[in-house]
């Protein structure tokens, strides 16, 4: 498949600008010419762009194409046929709106993976994390208090999410086994969170051994650690022992700050989900002590980007929206908006978001040999972040490797 993209306004996320006039020739799953003249090309479909916006496909960084409920306790009967088949219009709907590549931490496995690279679901690009890593009663622990060692995960959805792992030698064992089953890296939770009813929000958890055995058998695979924090404790003990994202980082502290940006470490704020659970949460079940904890995590989100934009932290962009909340998906950009310009938060959701995916040639670029992921947006996105909002309205085309799955500039 050979396509044309004529009289466009490229949108380079590195520079910040709008180059006039540029064409874009894609072949097959890549980008293979772009040029401020025209390119020649008798077997090219030819889209004129006319003057619109031409940018890359977004990357949110944190989501969760499994957890079809905001109440995660509704899963724990589901069978895994019903949640992969509740996940297939999430991800759909995730393309709709522009993000052509996501970064799964907790839950989506290798078959659903291979069903959107081989065509049978429609989706974004999957990078997964396998089952996340949590301790004994922590954040990845929701197993009710009556339950005993083992939940049968072919009977039970909500252990597909996570799998419980205690000491050194079960951590390797775990890490061992996520890669072996295809994970692209490793998550692990570190601190209490929201959606876990039993731990406190605030409690540090696994041990520096723990967490270091998690990041050697990674690096050792040549992939990195994810960690989900919210404490300043939490967070500084996840970057001294190597790990290279953190998830949420509600609480974190200019001191840590700085250490993430001396480490080379990314954050990956989550704004959306706190204000979201505020608004809609209750009308879906979210039970009362979580709806608590997501007063506290609300009032910090915001205060702790200023801290890692002030510390020049690396700001990944993502969204760890819960079942029903999803369609709010794109609403993070305009959360972002009282800390970060639009072009900044632009980068975060395309070439920080590649750095941290080190994918930073193939994905959040316009460029030769990059992945065909393109969006052409009706108005400027670096003034009018309004743009990615109403579920992909004013995107007028959505193209993943090289194929529309959006093209309302067809003749």
């Amino acid at each position: 498949m050979v396509t044309l993209f004529q009289n466009c306004r490229l949108l380079d996320p590195h520079a910040g600008e709008l180059a006039e006039d540029m064409s874009v020739l894609v072949e097959d799953d890549r980008i293979k010419e772009v040029s401020d003249h025209k390119i020649a090309s008798a077997s090219a479909e030819i889209i004129d762009v006319g003057g619109r916006v031409l940018m890359p496909g977004l990357i949110d960084a944190h989501i969760h194409v499994f957890l079809s409920e905001v109440d995660i306790g509704r899963l724990a009967d589901m069978p895994m046929s019903l949640m992969a088949a509740r996940a297939g219009p999430l991800m759909r709907a995730m393309l709709d709106r522009g993000f052509t590549t996501v970064r799964d931490t907790g839950g989506a496995d290798w078959g659903i993976r291979e069903a959107v690279e081989t065509g049978q679901m429609v989706g974004p690009r999957l990078f997964i994390a396998g089952q996340a890593l949590s301790q004994t009663g922590g954040h990845g622990d929701f197993r009710p208090r009556t339950a005993g060692e083992q939940v049968c995960q072919c009977c039970s959805g909500v252990s597909q999410i996570s799998r419980i792992v205690d000491g050194v030698p079960h951590m390797l064992h775990a890490v061992r086994d996520e890669l072996r089953k295809g994970a692209d890296h490793i998550k692990i939770m570190v601190s209490g969170g929201v959606a876990s009813p039993r731990d406190p929000l605030d409690a540090t958890q696994f041990t520096r051994e723990e967490i270091a055995a998690a990041v050697g058998e990674a690096t050792a695979w040549g992939t990195y650690v994810a960690a989900h924090a919210y404490g300043a404790d939490a967070i500084l003990r996840a970057v001294e022992c190597g790990v290279r994202t953190i998830e949420h980082g509600n609480f974190v502290d200019e001191s840590t700050a700085r250490l993430m940006r001396e480490r080379g470490a990314f954050i990956v704020p989550t704004l959306v989900t706190y204000d979201s659970m505020k608004r809609r949460g209750r009308d879906f079940g979210m039970p009362p002590v979580s709806l608590e904890k997501n007063e506290r995590v609300l009032a910090a989100g915001q205060r702790s980007l200023e801290i890692c934009q002030a510390a020049g932290v690396q700001i990944g962009f993502g969204t760890d929206l819960l079942g029903q909340l999803q369609n709010d998906q794109s609403r993070e950009f305009l959360l972002r908006s009282d800390v970060m310009t639009p072009i900044e938060i632009i980068r975060s959701a395309t070439v920080v978001n590649a750095r941290l995916l080190r994918r930073e040639n193939e994905l959040g670029v316009i460029r030769p040999g990059a992945f065909a992921d393109l969006l052409v947006v009706t108005g400027d996105p670096t003034r009018d972040l309004g743009l990615f909002q109403d579920q992909g309205a004013h995107l007028a085309v959505i193209m993943k490797g090289g194929r529309f799955h959006k093209n309302s500039l067809a003749r």
